[in-house]
């Protein structure tokens, strides 16, 4: 049983998700903490899943030694599992999901220092959903945070987004929580980084979804994304311009601009996002409440970004050459 679970025992909780924040300043300070806590899980025989970025990961490798629990312990780079930010969840989710009648011990760091701005917006917000995302589940989702290289705003957020917090060999409630809701509102509310003064832009309304296509294909082509990712780009911003018909009023704005490396399709339309958490959970099979299009754009795209207001929906996909 971790401290968090302990706490938990003795304030009565009932639900068994615990999501704690630890806070380190040094690599000694990160295999403590993070060390210590899947030695203590793996002692207990429960199933791992470390999600850090490389560097951490080849620390943690090396301070694993020849852990042979390779039945219980998975071990992948969060630079890729979570590429985008919006899909890191039900990646977690899913680990949980597979070991049914036991504690799923996850290790998540979605946030490191060359996060860009905008994924920055989007990891905040999926460590704000993770709590309403795996209430009621066995599980514990540490999420480590560099304090000496992330900004002081970042480390804010995570107090607020973690209702437990481990920082400087000691444990507390977070006084700054914040309802998971509330905070992916807040997150609505920032502003989208201004398109470049020339974008390629086409209106688009029911019956027009080829035309959809044959824009972002022809453009993206000209632009140099090369396949199978010109594929993938394509698809996502379909999905994007079908949930516009279905969902947004039955039309949409399609803009499409180059970002550097990165090739960005905007789609605008009517419509709201009701529950925060859609896309970022794997939609049933036999589903009919929608989500499935969003979570296939979180799933093929490097970063999605969403801003749901009463003025409508704006979609950003950004997919980068590589």
């Amino acid at each position: 049983m971790t401290r968090s679970e302990h706490a938990l025992v003795e304030r009565g909780s009932l639900d068994p998700f615990v999501h704690p924040a630890l806070f380190y300043r040094s690599p000694g300070e990160y295999l403590t903490g993070v060390g210590g806590f899947v030695d203590g899980a793996l002692e207990a025989g429960d199933p791992v899943l470390v999600a850090v970025p490389g560097p951490r990961l080849g620390m943690l490798r090396e301070h694993l030694g020849g852990a042979t629990a390779a039945d219980r312990l998975t071990l992948v780079d969060m630079a890729e599992f979570g590429r985008n930010p919006g899909r890191i969840l039900s990646g977690l989710r899913d680990f949980a999901d597979r070991h049914p009648g036991r504690t799923a011990r996850i290790v998540g760091e979605p946030i490191w220092a060359r996060r860009s701005p905008a994924e920055l917006v989007e990891a905040t917000r999926h460590e704000a959903l993770i709590n309403a995302a795996f209430t009621g589940c066995a599980a514990t989702v540490l999420c480590p945070y560099d304090a000496s290289r992330l900004p002081a705003r970042v480390c804010a957020d995570a107090r607020r987004t973690h209702p437990v917090l481990w920082e400087d060999g000691g444990e507390r409630p977070s006084a700054h929580y914040t309802a998971p809701r509330a905070l992916s509102a807040e997150c609505d509310a920032l502003p989208l980084a201004p398109p470049p003064a020339r974008t390629r832009t086409l209106a688009f309304t029911t019956g027009d979804l080829g035309e959809v296509r044959h824009h972002a294909d022809t453009w993206a082509e000209e632009t140099g994304l090369g396949m199978p990712r010109r594929g993938d780009f394509v698809l996502a911003v379909a999905e994007a311009a079908a949930n516009s018909i279905a969902h947004g009023g039955g039309r949409g704005i399609l803009r499409l601009w180059s970002d550097g490396p990165a090739r960005v399709a905007e789609i605008r339309d009517g419509g709201h996002l009701t529950d925060p958490l859609a896309g970022r959970r794997r939609p049933a099979l036999d589903s009919a409440d929608g989500g499935r299009g969003l979570w296939m754009m979180h799933q093929l795209c490097d970063l999605v970004e969403t801003r749901s207001t009463s003025a409508g929906l704006t979609v950003r996909l950004h997919m980068d050459r590589s």
